[in-house]
């Protein structure tokens, strides 16, 4: 049986927190949404630093648990890891509002800036409003990097995964979703050899653990269980909900039309986004140029600076393809309109299929929790994401603090080489007084980026 906020009374957790109400739930989840900045590495902090320090709502392995399983899976990680969080708070409803507001402040932005961009082409305003925040997300983002590699790296062969993963992906560009597999395979084997050594993230508490300060805590179980009657159930719930608009669409307005293209394209990239995404980008942008005409060249970076420099998932750039390309092709509707149409289809079929993975998932992935041959796994996984975080926080560093980041390719590997000469030394200043903020004085991460925001802003406006 269940209670109101979907756990069974037997499945309560022995914790000092009292599980939050739904309301309270809602709120953090509008926190969440409105600071995630800085790509995945930095939504993945902000979830970190609320959810499990701040808010203590769930667990350091369950947390990591979640992010593991999310990070398998093709879209937008962040965004998968809330839905999935929120799942376990509040069942499907609560799945449900944490992915939807992690996308809201995103959607919302960029269809402002797409409407501003179609119409008069200046969004030197709305730069100013943003530049304060991305260097101050590189101080999020790095703060991250630590507190999960303490908490995970417990050993020497921990280590050394994570920094076989930095140097695989930073520079030699393997395929992300190769890094997991071959993370998954390692510590598979290794946990059947050396268990005390693989398994770091535990599936439940142990007698030497700290006691239970987390609401969804080590020894939380979940009510739901996962059936042939429910994985059915929720499949054919989940491919009505995507693929009935499509259909409606091609009914409706031809195979031809530009709605019609745009659900069938972005549906595609929905299923093969493994890696993030920059790892479709160069697609996505190829054919919206080349074979559909939707951008004109070099457009796609402006789309990809909107949705690096607003919150929510940079797969969200899909968006400002959508609106351009309905935009120009709006047939007879008036063209913002026909844009507007534009940016809720390609939304509606890029995140979608995000719910699909995890309410169909997530049931198997908490009962096979306790498996040690699947922890001794994902403890692998958790290290090697270590060091791919590592990469996107370089990455993101790099191209925050420097103008212009070239590229040199020696013995197979490539060579980030930032231009020295085009350094934004105000950026600079405000990540390292972020970082100094954070660390030192335990500023709040709210109050720091607010503040940098501000100055941000003060500073682009007084550079003209």
């Amino acid at each position: 049986m269940e209670t109101t906020n979907g756990i069974s009374p037997d499945a309560q957790p022995i914790s000092n927190n009292a599980h939050p109400t739904f309301r309270e739930a809602l709120w953090v989840w509008c926190r969440v949404a409105m600071l995630s900045f800085g790509g995945p590495a930095g939504q993945i902090a902000v979830m970190h630093r609320i959810l499990v320090e701040e808010k203590r709502w769930v667990s350091e392995n369950r947390f990591l648990h979640a992010l593991n399983y999310c990070m398998l899976l093709p879209g937008p990680e962040a965004q998968q890891l809330a839905t999935y969080i929120g799942w376990l708070l509040h069942r499907t409803v609560g799945g449900l509002v944490a992915g939807l507001l992690f996308v809201l402040p995103g959607f919302v932005s960029i269809l402002v800036l797409s409407v501003l961009y179609a119409g008069y082409q200046d969004l030197s305003l709305v730069q100013g409003i943003f530049y304060g925040l991305k260097p101050a997300v590189v101080a999020v983002v790095i703060e991250a990097v630590i507190r999960i590699g303490k908490r995970s790296l417990k050993n020497r062969i921990m280590v050394l995964i994570a920094a076989l993963a930095f140097v695989a992906i930073f520079f030699f560009q393997v395929p992300f979703p190769l890094i997991v597999l071959a993370a998954a395979m390692v510590g598979y084997a290794g946990g059947r050899l050396w268990p005390d050594t693989f398994v770091v993230i535990k599936g439940h508490a142990t007698k030497n653990d700290e006691p239970n300060q987390h609401v969804i805590a080590d020894d939380h179980t979940v009510a739901v269980r996962p059936s042939l009657k429910r994985t059915l159930g929720v499949l054919v719930v989940w491919l009505l909900i995507w693929f009935l608009p499509i259909a409606g669409l091609l009914s409706f307005s031809g195979s031809n039309s530009v709605y019609s293209q745009e659900s069938l394209f972005f549906s595609k990239t929905a299923v093969v986004t493994f890696g993030g995404a920059y790892s479709v980008l160069a697609y996505i942008a190829q054919e919206a140029v080349e074979t559909h005409h939707w951008l004109g060249p070099g457009e796609m970076l402006d789309g990809l600076g909107m949705a690096e420099t607003t919150p929510g998932p940079l797969i969200q750039v899909v968006q400002f393809v959508g609106f351009m390309g309905a935009y120009r092709n709006p047939g007879e509707l008036h063209p913002m309109l026909a844009g507007v149409i534009g940016s809720v289809v390609t939304t509606w079929v890029t995140f979608v299929p995000c719910f699909l993975w995890i309410f169909l998932g997530a049931p198997y992935i908490e009962y096979l929790r306790r498996n040690p041959s699947l922890n001794a796994a994902l403890s692998t996984i958790t290290a090697a994401v270590v060091g791919v975080v590592l990469n996107l926080s370089i990455w993101f560093s790099l191209h925050t603090i420097f103008g212009k980041v070239s590229e040199t390719h020696a013995f197979g590997a490539k060579i980030l080489i930032p231009n020295f000469a085009t350094l934004d030394l105000a950026a600079l200043i405000i990540a390292t007084a972020a970082f100094v903020a954070m660390f030192r004085f335990k500023t709040g991460m709210i109050s720091t980026l607010g503040l940098s925001a501000v100055i941000g802003l003060i500073w682009f406006l007084i550079r003209g």
